[in-house]
């Protein structure tokens, strides 16, 4: 059983994807409580959908797709901040407009003649081909958004649970609301070479979905749902090593079972 347990991570590049998953496991998982809080789960499927074009502009251009994620996520807030202002769609339908399109123009990049290596990492990521590089760059983005959760924690609450206490304790919701989005799009920036545009929503909305489900306090539930998101994280990459699946699949399978046994526990 324990060579079961750590044969998998024997090799550097499996022990480097181990380390990616864990650093950001530190920022996703606390990250997706507050998401699920503020009700944004939406914007995180949005926004890590709508920065397909900037991935594949990246691999097309031969930079690195961190860069990419970063000009992606711009071009995808910056459109889903126009398509909800819109009150003749409303915000939501508006919203899908923006972030069908982006996507469709990821897509059509992608397919055109001069199609970027390695298509299915822009879309379902490299876990496993992450190099010290991408290590260092996913650390260093997952840190500040820990960091960034940790400082803004009291205002954060406040604004979460009592919008109108919090006006008068001088904490403006609609301001740590935009705080809550530019954390989310570092997040996903961070995530995005190891878990693609499809499935790296998966890390941060499912471990936040089963701690709040779990846990009965908000430090209770950000302390397990960056426990649930490594535990995923972990169990993602056995069952790639045992069962020749995709690593970023395993991972968020099983981030996605945590959360569908949590629910199942307390029903």
């Amino acid at each position: 059983m324990l060579a079961w347990l750590t044969d998998p991570f024997q090799d550097g590049f499996t022990q480097r994807a181990l380390l990616e998953v864990l650093v950001l496991s530190l920022a996703c998982g606390p990250l997706g409580v507050w998401i699920l809080l503020y009700r944004q789960s939406y914007a995180a499927e949005s926004m890590s959908h709508g920065m397909l074009p900037g991935l594949v502009i990246a691999a097309l251009a031969g930079a690195p797709l961190v860069l990419g994620a970063a000009g992606g996520v711009l071009l995808a807030a910056g459109a889903i901040a126009l398509a909800g202002r819109d009150e003749r769609l409303g915000g939501d339908t508006g919203v899908a407009v923006a972030v069908s399109a982006l996507f469709g123009l990821g897509a059509l990049l992608a397919l055109s003649p001069e199609a970027p290596p390695r298509l299915q990492e822009l879309l379902f990521g490299d876990l496993l081909g992450a190099s010290r590089g991408d290590l260092a760059a996913a650390g260093g983005l997952a840190l500040l958004v820990a960091a960034a959760l940790a400082l803004a924690h009291r205002r954060l609450s406040t604004s979460a649970f009592d919008r109108s206490a919090a006006r008068s304790l001088g904490s403006e919701p609609a301001r740590w609301e935009l705080v809550l989005l530019v954390l989310l799009a570092v997040a996903t920036m961070a995530a995005a070479p190891a878990l693609g545009s499809l499935l790296l929503v998966a890390l941060i909305v499912a471990p936040g979905a089963a701690a709040l489900r779990l846990a009965g306090r908000l430090p209770a539930a950000l302390a397990a749902a960056a426990g649930l998101a490594a535990l995923a994280g972990v169990a993602g990459l056995l069952l790639s090593f045992h069962l020749g699946i995709a690593a970023g699949a395993g991972v968020a399978l099983c981030a996605a079972a945590l959360a569908v046994a949590a629910q199942l526990r307390r029903a």
